[in-house]
Formats: structure tokens, C-alpha cells, sequence
């Protein structure tokens, strides 16, 4: 009974932790909670991200320089930060989005497969033309999406009020993705047949599994 609890209490805490954190950040981009409450959670993601790559160098002299240089990075832009912390929220958001919509759109350029085929490819192997146009349709539909959040991002927040913008952003970000989500799930059970069918959850392990073989080959045989 325990090891049936343990994840779905370990759910309920990051479903309440991405609530916690999409409200405080709407509060904060919106000019409605403390200046340096909402610089702290504007620039967070980039403090977590900037850490796990200098974690990942694993030189103790570069991890202190690089953790003392993010530090008087930030003691210095703080003003600047806190004076301008819905631009910092926006930055964020489009930044973010931008940066998916490359990650799938890139592969839609030259002769390799499309992001969502490669997942596809990682779970099933061989797949049939069929799918191979199904996958890099979505992977098509995920560009458009990811771009058109970003454009609508930037016009809320320089024709609509704070609020308005801020609601966008961060209160309705992750239902959109939802319904894509479940738009796209829809159309692969319309289109596609049952052998064919691949669940996100299965396809993101299969891919990142895959990534992994090719970096040990590729360290294996560096030429």
C-alpha cells in the first residue's frame, strides 16, 4: 500500500509546488507582490540551470569560480532586476518558448529526421511512411505552437495591461500545453493504427535512452 501511495503523494507535491509557483509568479510579474520576491523567482530557473552545468565540469576550483561569479553577477544586476521585473518575467517566458520551438524546428531542416520522428524511431525502430509524415507533422504543429506563444506572449505584454499579460503567461501556460498535449494524443488515435501508436512517456525514455547509446559509442570511438 505504501510504495502504491508514495507516488501519487510525491504527484499532489509537484502538482502544488507548479501551482505555488505559477501563482507567486503572476503576483510578481503583474506588480502585485514584493520586488525582490518576484526577481528571486524571475531569475531562479537560470540560477538552476546554470548550476547543474557547472556541477557537471566536476572541478572544484571551476564550480567555486563559476558559483562566486554567478553570485556578484546577480549582487550587481540586482537593481536593475528588481526595477524591472515583469521585462525579466517576459524574458523568461518568450526565452523559453523560443528555445523549444528551435529544439523541434531545427530538426526540420536538412536530411535527418523530425524530433518527433526520432522519438518514434527510438521506441519502434523501422516505422512506416505513414508515421514518419504523422510525426514530422507534429513536429511541425510543436514549432507553430511553441512560436505562436512566444509572438502572443509579446504582444499581450506591450498592448495589454500587466495583469492580462501576466495571466497569460503564467497562470495559462501549462493548461495550453495540456491541450496540445491532448489535441495531438487525439490525432494519433484518429489517424494512426493501434501498432502505430506511441505513448510521450514511453517515447521521451526511448529517446533520452537512445541519446545516451550514441554519447557512449561516441566516446567509445571518438573518430
Amino acid at each position: 500500500m505504501t510504495g502504491r501511495i508514495a507516488p501519487v503523494l510525491r504527484g499532489v507535491a509537484v502538482f502544488a509546488l507548479l501551482v505555488a509557483w505559477a501563482v507567486l509568479a503572476h503576483l510578481g510579474s503583474a506588480g502585485e507582490s514584493d520586488a525582490d520576491l518576484g526577481a528571486a523567482l524571475g531569475v531562479a530557473p537560470l540560477i538552476v540551470i546554470v548550476a547543474l552545468l557547472l556541477w557537471r565540469v566536476r572541478n572544484p576550483l571551476w564550480l567555486l569560480a563559476g558559483g562566486l561569479s554567478m553570485l556578484a553577477a546577480l549582487v550587481a544586476a540586482w537593481p536593475t532586476l528588481r526595477a524591472n521585473v515583469p521585462l525579466l518575467y517576459l524574458v523568461q517566458h518568450v526565452g523559453t518558448n523560443l528555445a523549444l520551438a528551435t529544439l523541434f524546428g531545427r530538426t526540420l531542416f536538412g536530411g535527418g529526421d523530425a524530433l518527433v520522428t526520432q522519438f518514434a524511431r527510438a521506441v519502434h525502430g523501422e516505422i512506416t511512411e505513414r508515421k514518419i509524415r504523422y510525426t514530422r507533422g507534429v513536429t511541425v504543429a510543436w514549432t507553430a505552437f511553441f512560436i505562436g506563444i512566444s509572438l502572443t506572449s509579446v504582444l499581450l505584454f506591450n498592448l495589454a495591461s500587466a495583469h492580462v499579460w501576466s495571466v497569460f503567461a503564467n497562470l495559462l501556460s501549462t493548461p495550453l500545453l495540456a491541450v496540445m498535449f491532448t489535441g495531438e494524443l487525439l490525432c494519433r488515435y484518429t489517424l494512426l493504427p493501434p501498432e502505430e501508436r506511441t505513448g510521450v512517456v514511453d517515447s521521451i525514455r526511448a529517446y533520452r535512452l537512445n541519446m545516451r547509446r550514441q554519447q557512449t559509442t561516441t566516446l567509445a570511438d571518438p573518430s
